[in-house]
């Protein structure tokens, strides 16, 4: 069987996925339209619980598309975002004779013999494959990321309806432009299709760990020969769900809390790269000596790699707030691609800037949300912000912007969930100690050039 024979109807494939899911999001769409053309009050929120319930159904990447809006302030309005994160990447598992088969597609016939074993039940399924557990030859366990078939046209027929989901809530609500938010989503999306690229992804990660010296963060080894663009063989990286440690002692929690800051911020400032998928499912925590001692990064799928020029607006844009600089302010949002920048538009990012970097500027040891209820993080702010814009945008978000905010909210999360408390403004200044743009700018390409990317 050739590697391609899953995917020979990708026409069909993907004009039946477009009924299917044109039905679920297109009639939640028009029942939307109808209530705000009819002026109905209340129904918003049926609407949004009808559509989670549509892409919740689904084994495809708009669930995925679901959880990444729900992260993006005003993306899509509030009831719907609520309702969206309640989405889990989960999906009903392939059998195994359908893994046989796909396993033979992508390894050849003799693939059994490849590995020592080869579990036949997954270990985790998710929105574009599932992991099954193996051992190697030489006895390594091993982690075998096998994509479905036919995600390819999964994935168009999904990015269209999204697209009209936004087209929708830009008629109904045009304070955001959302059309940046779209392109970057599908690229993104597009990318997470190619696990060659995430083979690179990982060993990109795996490389700037090491050299950064950071042994509280560990990725997995790839295994190229038992890879293919849609299996990807990995070490198995031994962990517990982060969310067993809730009730640890307030040591161990910081601990693991300075890990995922650093996981996430010290590749940033150094590299110009970004974990763009921060939830819980992406990482476990190890033990050495039967203590917690830091964080299996699982899933690479979703990176994103910034201009070095990117980074260091996001630097002067820490700065230039800290120091109650405005000018550097305003070049920092220029940097970044925002246009047409208004005093008052100015001071509008600024309420949300002040809210994502607000624990970065303050020198001291705080909880993330500093005394703000997990159910609240970030809305007051998200709201005076859509609030201000209405009367004073349209803006257009910037692509790179996308991924900056999720990962920092993402990151907010996993801080509330673990209860933790650092001085989150020293583990920022560590992690852009000695930045420049140039510097970043070699890093980055001889990062890059070390995994083919």
């Amino acid at each position: 069987m050739s590697e391609h024979d899953d995917e020979a109807n990708r026409l069909s494939a993907r004009a039946r996925r477009y009924a299917r899911v044109g039905v679920n999001v297109g009639g939640v769409a028009a029942r939307m339209a109808g209530s705000r053309l009819l002026g109905g009050g209340g129904s918003s929120s049926s609407n949004a619980v009808a559509l989670a319930k549509a892409l919740g159904g689904l084994k495809g990447p708009l669930m995925k598309v679901g959880q990444l809006l729900s992260t993006i302030p005003d993306a899509l309005p509030p009831d719907y975002a609520a309702e969206l994160s309640k989405l889990q990447s989960q999906a009903p598992p392939m059998g195994w004779a359908f893994v046989k088969r796909r396993m033979m597609a992508e390894l050849g016939p003799d693939w059994a013999g490849r590995f020592a074993s080869f579990e036949h039940e997954p270990a985790a399924a998710a929105s574009l494959g599932q992991v099954h557990r193996a051992t190697a030859k030489d006895g390594t366990a091993l982690a075998c990321k096998l994509q479905y078939a036919d995600m390819q046209s999964a994935v168009e027929a999904d990015l269209a309806q999204l697209q009209v989901l936004f087209a929708l809530h830009r008629r109904f609500d045009p304070a955001i432009d959302t059309r940046e938010i779209y392109q970057e989503i599908g690229e993104r999306v597009r990318e997470e299709l190619d696990y060659r690229r995430e083979a690179k992804h990982t060993a990109l990660y795996r490389n700037a760990f090491a050299t950064l010296g950071m042994s509280d963060v560990r990725a997995p080894r790839v295994w190229p020969e038992l890879s293919t663009g849609r299996l990807l063989t990995m070490d198995w990286l031994t962990g517990e769900r982060i969310l067993t440690f809730k009730e640890a002692e307030l040591p161990v929690r910081n601990r693991l809390a300075a890990a995922m800051f650093a996981a996430w911020w010290q590749p940033y400032a150094h590299i110009g790269i970004i974990h763009g998928d921060p939830h819980l499912g992406n990482y476990t925590v190890f033990s050495e000596d039967d203590e917690p001692s830091g964080i299996n990064l699982l899933d690479y799928g979703c990176i994103r790699i910034f201009p070095p020029a990117f980074v260091g607006g996001v630097v002067e844009l820490y700065r230039g707030l800290l120091q109650g600089e405005a000018e550097r302010v305003v070049h920092a949002y220029e940097t970044w691609g925002f246009k047409k920048l208004s005093k008052d538009l100015i001071e509008t990012l600024n309420l949300w800037a002040r809210f994502i970097f607000g624990p970065l500027l303050d020198d001291r040891v705080r909880t993330i949300a500093d005394g703000v209820a997990p159910s609240e993080y970030g809305r007051r702010e998200a709201y005076a912000v859509h609030q201000a814009l209405k009367q004073k945008g349209p803006v257009t978000v910037p692509r790179e912007f996308v991924f900056m905010d999720r990962a920092a909210i993402g990151l907010g999360g996993v801080f509330l969930h673990l209860r933790a408390e650092l001085n989150f403004h020293r583990l920022f200044e560590a992690a852009i100690e000695d930045f420049s743009v140039e510097t970043v700018a070699a890093r980055q390409q001889a990062a890059l050039a070390e995994v083919g990317l």
